[in-house]
């Protein structure tokens, strides 16, 4: 295999903190302070929905959520969110906006600016997201791109931190095709001091930009990356072993070649035996049981893939909550 503090509330310092962005497009963007931030808050919002506690910080907002890929989690954990929040949440399937006759991102983003308190846009390109981001003058959020999953991978922190109580020095294996969720693993696992080994076979490694983006902040948390095509060797003595579909949206011309290069790279009880005997199984989801994931381990007692689908809900409210409470 070749090389290439975490806090469990919200102190009164980090609930008068701001975030440094202005928009969410992907985690490399945020520093290390605002990861943090980003989590204490979602775990006090969920510490409050577990006690009732009514939210209004967003009352009187309203999010436009432009839609061109279809999605369970996203859209129902941000409408909801939004809702609990005291706000609203305007679904715009891309076919019904003008977008779809030829009106430009920029215009579209200049004209929803006007109307709306913040916007996320769930799409394939990621040029998508970033040109949105620079005309609009409300914040947008990354609801996911071909490159970049940045609200899936902060609530995969959070599951992370409540599970051990800390991130530091946590050791993570990922397994499988190097995609949109591995890069914002490797830019979550970066900044929270997290050893992170992913283990791809050749073709569908993560790219050398994403490690190279990753490299400063690995280098400030003092922990490593590794790299390998062996995932016995990945996830030995993991404290946490990760997966996501072999074949995403807009792939399925490709299904029987990924099948075949991947089926070494299931996760199955004798892999996660050579992980820690705490270890914990996570799956972004949708999953396809029988292919990256047997069901003796998506159902087991080592999984936590349905507490990770609902931390989408609590991060994406901290993040609504810390972009938009102050805006118009």
């Amino acid at each position: 295999m070749k090389k290439a503090k975490a806090k469990t509330g919200t102190t009164k310092k980090s609930r008068t903190r701001k975030l440094s962005v202005k928009s969410l497009l992907t985690i490399a963007q945020l520093n290390a302070q605002d990861v943090e931030l980003i989590l204490d808050t979602a775990g006090q919002l969920k510490a409050n929905a577990r006690r009732g506690k009514t939210e209004t910080a967003l009352r009187g907002k309203v999010l436009a959520a432009i839609f061109e890929k279809s999605s369970t989690r996203t859209r129902v954990s941000f409408e909801a969110g939004m809702y609990q929040l005291g706000g609203i949440m305007l679904y715009l399937a891309g076919r019904d906006l003008q977008l779809g006759r030829g009106e430009s991102l920029s215009d579209t983003a200049r004209v929803l600016s006007r109307y709306v308190s913040g916007i996320i846009i769930r799409t394939d390109a990621h040029r998508k997201v970033v040109e949105l981001a620079k005309a609009a003058t409300v914040p947008v959020i990354n609801a996911l791109t071909d490159y970049a999953h940045p609200c899936q991978v902060l609530a995969d922190l959070l599951t992370l931190r409540e599970r051990f109580g800390k991130l530091k020095r946590l050791r993570l294996a990922y397994v499988g095709d190097s995609n949109n969720v591995t890069r914002s693993l490797v830019f979550g696992t970066a900044k929270t001091g997290i050893e992170l080994a992913i283990a791809s076979p050749l073709g569908f490694e993560i790219d050398k930009h994403a490690i190279e983006l990753s490299e400063s902040d690995r280098r400030k948390s003092g922990v490593g990356l590794y790299l390998t095509m062996d995932p016995m060797q990945a996830v030995a003595n993991a404290d946490a072993v990760y997966t996501d579909v072999w074949v995403s949206m807009g792939q399925e011309k490709e299904h029987a070649q990924r099948i075949r290069a991947l089926k070494k790279y299931q996760i199955n009880e004798k892999l996660m035996a050579r992980a820690a005997p705490r270890a914990i199984f996570l799956h972004c989801l949708p999953a396809h049981r029988g292919q990256e994931v047997t069901e003796d381990v998506i159902d087991g007692k080592q999984s936590v893939v349905f507490e990770q689908a609902e931390n989408r809900l609590h991060v994406q409210k901290a993040i609504l909550k810390l972009l938009l409470e102050k805006g118009k």
